[in-house]
């Protein structure tokens, strides 16, 4: 009896039944040890600049928060540091002092605010700057600045408001700077009317628009999520805290 033993066939790819095909590739994805010969292979420069992209989004964003932290407090060093020098001499300076010495000063404005006779003494001085023309600008505007995300978050000003967009389904992510208009000229807002600041997405700048307080929905979000989920353009992040629920202003 002779046994006859015909050599394997190659079957092109084209002329393989799609059922035959897909049970060929099933089975390999089932097994990590086999391979099928309908699955492409993954390239392996695709698979390495996947690698360098995951590790560059992981150190980056730690990049950049450093080196902005390494700038504001070697700032602070270097302005408090100065009279820490004058006192005790260069010699005798460690690195470090400036901070310490920024933080007593912090503390001790924090508790002498606290009382009536030094806040009247601060407000003279400060209406003397408000009273210079080109430092009344800088002062004012960095003094805003600073005091707004220091205000408690009962208080009405900068309360996180979704907009209405009339005639749409469409909101905008915005903060109430203003509930009244009593100290700025006729037409600005009327009675009724909020000023609400609508950030825009990936750049400094945004809007300041006035409208009725009909118009906007007040969202139980703190403001430094508010604002970066509108910097980020809503991007999901993966510590997003407390969600956005909406109830009327």
């Amino acid at each position: 009896m002779i046994t006859m033993i015909h050599p394997p066939c190659s079957v092109p790819e084209g002329n393989v039944p799609e059922s035959v095909r897909d049970q060929s590739i099933a089975e390999s994805r089932g097994s990590p040890d086999r391979v099928s010969i309908f699955e492409p292979a993954k390239s392996p420069m695709k698979f390495l600049a996947k690698l360098i992209l995951t590790g560059a989004l992981t150190v980056l964003p730690l990049l950049a928060t450093g080196y902005v932290a390494f700038w504001f407090f070697n700032l602070i060093e270097e302005s408090f540091g100065l009279p820490v020098k004058w006192t005790i001499g260069e010699d005798r300076y460690v690195d470090g002092m400036g901070l310490t010495f920024a933080a007593v000063v912090f503390l001790l404005t924090g508790i002498l605010m606290r009382t009536p006779p030094f806040r009247r003494l601060f407000g003279g001085a400060e209406r003397l700057l408000l009273s210079i023309p080109v430092v009344k600008s800088v002062y004012g505007a960095l003094r805003d600045f600073f005091s707004l995300f220091a205000r408690r978050k009962g208080e009405e000003s900068l309360q996180v408001v979704a907009v209405e967009i009339p005639g749409t389904d469409m909101r905008l992510l915005g903060f109430v700077t203003r509930t009244e208009f009593t100290d700025v000229p006729n037409g600005v807002g009327g009675e009724g009317d909020v000023a609400v600041y609508l950030p825009m997405s990936y750049q400094i700048g945004g809007y300041t628009v006035f409208l009725p307080r009909k118009r906007v929905r007040q969202v139980d979000m703190s403001r430094e999520d508010a604002m970066r989920f509108v910097l980020m353009a809503g991007l999901k992040s993966k510590s997003p805290g407390k969600g956005a629920r909406e109830k009327p202003a």
